[in-house]
């Protein structure tokens, strides 16, 4: 009984060391591309044009797009217009509060800093600095969420809002302010925010 016991815990002490492990390597491995990317392309005349055309998706021009499409369509009398925007608006907020209650609570330099590799690890702190908040990706977070609620309300503008995301959060790696998991963790919280957002507010009738 005891060695089976043990034999059972020295098979959960090898899986929880082997899951360190591969933790370690795909961390390992964004580290090398996010700073391998920054560092050839982070200051190619392109990536500059692109990055600058992508603080579109930073919060306060993104809060005017949204408060510019509720305005829109009070005034047109357009309900799928002002719904859309209420949608965007609060999405994005979601999303925002939820990337920045992880920015508070982990520490992650830049890539485009260069610092020691164990500064580029995700760690538990509290430092409330730009440089030093790399995880998650809140431009690619908002981006995504307001694509999601553009395109619950107007589906045949699906393809060119999720092209636009898509965009914000690609080039995120090559300007050097986000690591690839830094942009996939983004992701995840802008499409979540807007799934929870969806079922708050009532689902698209035809316009």
């Amino acid at each position: 009984m005891v060695a089976g016991g043990s034999d059972a815990m020295g098979k959960k002490r090898k899986a929880k060391h082997q899951a360190k492990q591969r933790a370690k390597r795909l961390v390992d491995a964004d580290i090398d591309a996010g700073r391998g990317l920054a560092r050839e392309l982070h200051d190619h005349p392109v990536v500059k044009v692109a990055g600058w055309l992508s603080e579109v998706a930073d919060q306060p021009p993104t809060v005017a797009i949204n408060l510019t499409t509720i305005a829109a369509g009070l005034w047109r009398g357009d309900a799928r217009l002002t719904r859309t925007g209420v949608r965007m608006l609060a999405a994005h907020g979601l999303a925002t509060l939820a990337k920045s209650v992880i920015k508070a609570n982990v520490d992650r330099a830049r890539p485009h800093l260069f610092s020691d590799r164990e500064d580029h690890r995700p760690k538990p702190g509290d430092t409330d600095e730009g440089p030093q908040n790399s995880f998650p990706s809140g431009h690619t977070a908002g981006a995504l969420a307001v694509a999601r609620a553009v395109a619950r309300e107007y589906p045949e503008a699906a393809g060119p809002a999720y092209a636009g995301a898509a965009a914000v959060a690609v080039i995120q790696v090559p300007r050097g302010t986000h690591f690839p998991i830094d942009v996939a963790v983004g992701a995840v919280i802008g499409w979540v925010a807007e799934a929870m957002v969806a079922r708050v507010l009532p689902e698209p009738r035809g316009s």
